[in-house]
């Protein structure tokens, strides 16, 4: 048996008429630093790793983003990478960007009770490493995506020709950076089975057995 609580016809009219306001207001679909930092983003432990990583890999120019899933070891379970599109920013736009591409990359875990994977972006872009609303746009665009697919929130990563820098938490490096080349693997990677869902077929980015 389900219990819950049924909202009164009065607040029922009043958030109806306020959803057509908040749906008209990208501002209203991005996250301030304060409220990331404040939202219990899993740190990573390797953050150069994981960029240095996706940047071989993808090889970002300015406005490309790149979704990663990384399981719980985090090792690189699949990613993609796709252009924004010229367009103002808007938190409901990047996420569903993000939710087509963790869709055609990997199966969801809606099934289970609580997620075991984590998804991070990494966003090239031009400017320096100062927050802008785009950025707060692409956080608000991540966590909804990773609720409607089963995955655990993780780290927003901004690429720029300053270098990188982790939002919210204070951690960066000047290489890789926008102008910079990708250096080599330092880690093997096989081959993972085709997704479920069908689409590109992911690599494993596995961690060398030795240093």
């Amino acid at each position: 048996m389900t219990f819950g609580f049924a909202p009164s016809s009065a607040a029922s009219m009043s958030t109806s008429a306020d959803l057509p306001a908040a749906s008209a207001n990208p501002l209203a679909r991005m996250l301030e630093p304060a409220e990331w930092a404040a939202a219990g983003i899993p740190l990573l432990r390797n953050p150069r790793e994981v960029v240095s990583g996706l940047h071989s890999r993808h090889r970002p120019k300015p406005a490309t983003a790149i979704v990663a899933v990384l399981d719980p070891d985090e090792r690189l379970r699949a990613s993609a990478s796709f252009t924004r599109r010229p367009a103002p920013a808007d938190g409901w736009m990047f996420r569903n960007a993000l939710l087509a591409q963790l869709r055609r990359v990997i199966p969801h875990d809606l099934r289970r009770r609580t997620p075991v994977r984590t998804a991070v972006l990494l966003y090239c872009r031009e400017g320096d490493a100062r927050w802008t609303e785009e950025d707060g746009a692409w956080m608000w665009g991540l966590r909804d995506a990773c609720t409607l697919h089963g995955l655990r929130c993780g780290a927003y990563i901004t690429l720029t020709r300053d270098g990188w820098q982790v939002l919210g938490e204070g951690r960066g490096g000047r290489r890789p950076n926008t102008d910079s080349a990708p250096e080599p693997f330092a880690t093997s990677e096989s081959p993972l089975p085709l997704p479920r869902t069908g689409g590109a077929a992911s690599e494993v980015l596995r961690r060398a057995a030795a240093r």
